[in-house]
């Protein structure tokens, strides 16, 4: 294997959800147990979204996807994790992934332990933690007064919110906490701003532990525009916003895709990010590299 700057790093955090912290998780995935993905628990969409209401649970399908796009080689197992039930019937489209680390968890202490298990089963060498241990929802609150409660129905606001909030209030993991404490980089991206990015950054534990934090922080930009109400906000002015939520300034640099318009606020690292067919999409390789050669300047 040859020598990454990366490996230089005892502790490497990202931080998010959906597909863009599995893509990224996978492109850094020969830091083994020194790379750490936190991940999103908010989710009320879909299987899992379905597995939630009636289990009163956390979101699982996003760490589901993390664990998976870690898994070393393909086995019956991978498969099985990634299963999703075809037809019409009461299994239908609930991912066979979603109801083991469930069952896992409902024989385990704590969701950390099923995903522990889950990992060790896939030979998963990172750590994958839930960004807290307790079901909760992302709630969108609006100048007009409106509150949105949910994912799904932040994802269909008309505006962009002027305040988001975690309902109830619960505390982050404290293997998180943990985590964050001892990294020397932290990754916040790509994603869905709103609801894959922004609610682990609003636990005020987890907040609490980004301020005392030494490590540089690095935002990794989408490759195209969201269709969501993060879009009607240019990049400078979500994280400008996602700053002033948090009270505090600690994004040290961004990673852009080539033709990006330029941000006034922040430090940008342009490089070649996507899939040659899926444009869309960020290439593991070309993102490992974009990450590396900007560590190669610190």
């Amino acid at each position: 294997m040859p020598e990454h700057s990366l490996q230089q790093f005892s502790q490497v955090v990202a931080i998010g959800g959906g597909h863009g912290l599995g893509r990224l998780l996978s492109s850094l995935s020969y830091l083994g147990p020194k790379l750490t993905g936190i991940v999103t628990t908010t989710d009320n969409g879909g299987s899992t979204g379905r597995i939630r209401q009636s289990e009163d649970c956390i979101a699982w399908g996003d760490l589901r996807n993390c664990i998976n796009q870690l898994v070393p080689e393909p086995s019956i197992g991978s498969m099985l994790f990634e299963y999703r039930f075809p037809g019409k019937g009461e299994f239908s489209g609930h991912n066979l992934g979603n109801l083991m680390l469930l069952a896992l968890d409902q024989l385990s202490i704590r969701p950390v332990d099923a995903i522990k298990l889950i990992s060790n089963m896939l030979k998963v060498s990172s750590q994958i933690l839930p960004m807290a241990e307790q079901p909760a929802d992302l709630m969108a609150i609006c100048s007009q007064g409106k509150n949105y409660h949910g994912e799904v129905l932040v994802d269909q606001m008309q505006s962009f919110p002027s305040q988001l909030a975690i309902s109830p209030n619960v505390c982050a993991t404290p293997e998180a906490i943990a985590a964050i404490e001892q990294a020397e980089l932290i990754l916040l991206g790509p994603g869905s701003f709103l609801t894959s990015i922004m609610p682990p950054l609003l636990l005020p534990d987890l907040q609490a532990a980004l301020r005392k934090s030494q490590a540089k922080v690095i935002f990794i930009a989408n490759l195209v525009p969201e269709l969501s109400p993060a879009d009607q906000l240019g990049l400078n002015q979500q994280l400008n916003w996602c700053e002033a939520q948090m009270d505090m300034q600690f994004i040290d640099y961004v990673i852009l895709p080539y033709g990006s318009e330029p941000l006034t606020d922040y430090h940008m690292f342009y490089a070649d990010l996507a899939e040659t067919e899926i444009v869309h999409r960020h290439d593991r390789d070309k993102l490992s590299k974009a990450i590396e050669n900007l560590v190669s300047l610190f």
